[in-house]
C-alpha cells in the first residue's frame, strides 16, 4: 500500500504548506518544480497522473468538470483533491491531508474526487 503522493497546481501553491508537507515525509510535486506554470487544467492532470500524484488544487469546478469528462471517457488519474480557495488556514489544510494520506492510499484515491473539506 502507497501513501498519496501531492502534485500542487498553481492556484494552491503555498511554500508554508509545501515545506510543512515535505518536513513530515510527504513527496509534493509543484508546478513550479515540473516546468508547467501557465500550461492547461488538461496538462496538469495528465502529467500528474504520469508521475502517480494525486493533483491538490483550489479550483474545484475546473477540475470537478474535468474528472467527470475524462471518467466519461474511460481516461484515467491518479486522484484529485479540492480545496475551497482560502477556506482553511496552512496548518488546518495540513491536518486535513495527513488525515486523508493516513485514511486513504494511493491506490484508493485513483479515479477518485476527494474534497478536503471532509476530511475533519
Amino acid at each position: 500500500m502507497s501513501q498519496i503522493k501531492l502534485y500542487i497546481d498553481q492556484d494552491a501553491i503555498n511554500h508554508r504548506l509545501i515545506g510543512a508537507l515535505r518536513s513530515r515525509g510527504v513527496s509534493v510535486m509543484t508546478v513550479l518544480d515540473s516546468g508547467l506554470v501557465q500550461k492547461s487544467d488538461k496538462e496538469q492532470l495528465a502529467f500528474a497522473t504520469k508521475g502517480g500524484y494525486a493533483l491538490y488544487t483550489f479550483n474545484v469546478s475546473d477540475f470537478h468538470r474535468l474528472h467527470l469528462s475524462w471518467a466519461a471517457d474511460g481516461r484515467e488519474h491518479a486522484g484529485i483533491i479540492l480545496v475551497p480557495q482560502q477556506r482553511y488556514s496552512i496548518g488546518e489544510q495540513l491536518r486535513r491531508i495527513r488525515l486523508l494520506r493516513a485514511s486513504v492510499t494511493a491506490e484508493g484515491v485513483r479515479n477518485r474526487v476527494e474534497f478536503l473539506s471532509n476530511w475533519c
